[in-house]
């Protein structure tokens, strides 16, 4: 059933959400990413950790872009992914992705960002260059596609904090999770 209105565009979802100082949301991150390195000291479980938050925030998301947003369901993958690279980004980071470097089959591909809020101010020391700063974009990427029946693999690809000229996040669609109702309808 298509919508009765248009989707939105990412420049009015952006407008259309309450925001916090960016500032502020960027630097609350770094103190979370700084004490998880303290905390659980290992570089490779800050990762994990970091993701683990991405996916539940990610499954949480996902509600509020599809009441905000006027987007009916996706007909595949690749409508899925530009979707939110043109309006998930824009609508809760401020930025667009440019989806790339797609399979043949058409179940993985790259989003690039050439801007991320998450990094104004960061450097990453010599003993946190296993970290990927921004995995909590990873696995809110990963919460929302499963929500929407999409198990899904994210992984970093790219990142300017490394010295890379682009952060890009690989998405890889692993299966398509068939809908599942928790009653059934009397006949």
């Amino acid at each position: 059933m298509a919508p009765l209105t248009a989707p939105k565009s990412g420049d009015a979802l952006f407008a259309s959400v309450d925001r916090v100082n960016a500032e502020l949301f960027t630097l609350t991150y770094g103190a979370i990413v700084r004490q998880l390195l303290t905390d659980l000291e290992e570089v490779e479980e800050v990762n994990k950790q970091l993701d683990q938050m991405g996916y539940n925030i990610g499954t949480r998301l996902v509600d509020e872009f599809l009441a905000k947003s006027n987007v009916s369901r996706c007909v595949d993958f690749k409508e899925t992914a530009d979707v939110i690279a043109k309006l998930g980004f824009k609508m809760f980071l401020g930025v667009t992705a440019t989806v790339t470097n797609w399979d043949a089959e058409g179940t993985s591909c790259s989003f690039v960002l050439e801007d991320n809020p998450l990094v104004d101010f960061v450097e990453l020391p010599d003993t946190c260059q296993g970290l990927h700063y921004c995995n909590v974009l990873s696995g809110v990427i990963r919460g929302a596609l499963e929500m929407v029946s999409m198990k899904t693999e994210v992984t970093w690809v790219r990142d300017m904090l490394r010295g890379d000229d682009a952060y890009e996040m690989r998405v890889k669609l692993i299966k398509q999770v068939p809908e599942e109702y928790p009653y059934k309808d009397d006949d």
